[in-house]
């Protein structure tokens, strides 16, 4: 048999959205079974009514169907699946005569955080705030702090005008870094389960003339002549905390590695990655007529 849950909320059938949830909460605070004029059964039968005709999918398919049709399995929607709210402060204790507001109720299981609460309800959050800053690759490797202006549109403006973010070293081009809380409020009635939106931080690394990062590890190129190739020479690199002098060893060859301990990206608070320095062997492409005839007698004694 089709149960009429207009009937059970004491709405029209025309009830909006806002009368049907006013309804409910009247009717949930009367019939609560916590209370000394408390009804579990119609508790119940309230809110499975609540549960169909607050959703628009539901309350469509119960108006063309009844409660016996479709997606309702005879039954006329959802319960609380066994859910007890005497569990929970303020509902504690039998017999008790006590006010409550189910929005406090939302609020309790939400935390503020998001989800859904107990009624089926999503708990709305307000809109992300996406600013963008831009780092050197100093900053980017070795980890900075910096002060932002929080736009006027965030929750907490009213608070602050400006917030202090620690970024962590080794942050990559193109990364976010979300600060919880510090985006838009949510648009909810008044009273009602919602949180605030977070602020995004992008952050653009400005590229290093020399410098590449390959995770913990900086990598550079270096052009080495042939002569310092075959005999070994000394060059200066470019790191993060300014140049240092490498040894080219002898018979160095194209595409080795050289690597220097220590001058690369922070891991954790002891250790660092190193600094890889690929070598490239420059081959002239003009040569004096006195540099051909050196490396041809070069060549001629079989170098």
């Amino acid at each position: 048999m089709s149960k009429d849950y207009y009937k059970t909320l004491n709405v029209e059938k025309n009830a909006s959205k806002d009368d049907i949830k006013k309804a409910f909460r009247k009717l949930a605070h009367e019939y609560h079974p916590d209370k000394k004029t408390g009804n579990e059964a119609k508790f119940k039968e309230v809110n499975e009514a609540y549960q169909v005709l607050s959703d628009d999918t539901k309350r469509a398919q119960y108006d063309r169907f009844g409660s016996a049709g479709p997606n309702f399995g005879g039954q006329g929607g959802q319960d609380f699946g066994g859910f007890d709210f005497s569990g929970f402060s303020g509902f504690g204790g039998q017999g008790q005569d006590f006010e409550f507001d189910l929005n406090d109720i939302f609020s309790a299981f939400t935390g503020g955080g998001g989800g859904f609460n107990p009624f089926g309800q999503r708990v709305r959050k307000g809109r992300n705030i996406t600013i963008t800053t831009n780092v050197t690759f100093k900053e980017s490797v070795l980890g900075f702090t910096h002060k932002f202006k929080l736009p006027s549109e965030s929750v907490m403006y009213k608070q602050k005008k400006e917030i202090e973010i620690n970024f962590p070293p080794g942050i990559e081009n193109g990364q976010t870094l979300k600060v919880e809380g510090y985006g838009e409020a949510p648009d909810v009635p008044s009273g009602s389960a919602g949180r605030p939106g977070d602020l995004l931080i992008k952050v653009h690394v400005e590229k290093h003339k020399t410098l590449r990062k390959d995770g913990y590890n900086l990598v550079t190129d270096l052009d080495v002549k042939i002569t310092d190739a075959i005999l070994g020479a000394e060059y200066e690199v470019d790191t993060v905390d300014g140049k240092v002098t490498v040894k080219i060893p002898k018979g160095i060859k194209h595409g080795q590695i050289l690597r220097v301990r220590g001058k690369g990206v922070p891991v954790g608070t002891f250790q660092k990655g190193d600094l890889l320095i690929v070598i490239n062997v420059k081959t002239p492409e003009k040569l004096t007529k006195e540099q051909k005839k050196l490396i041809e007698e070069l060549q001629k004694s079989g170098l």
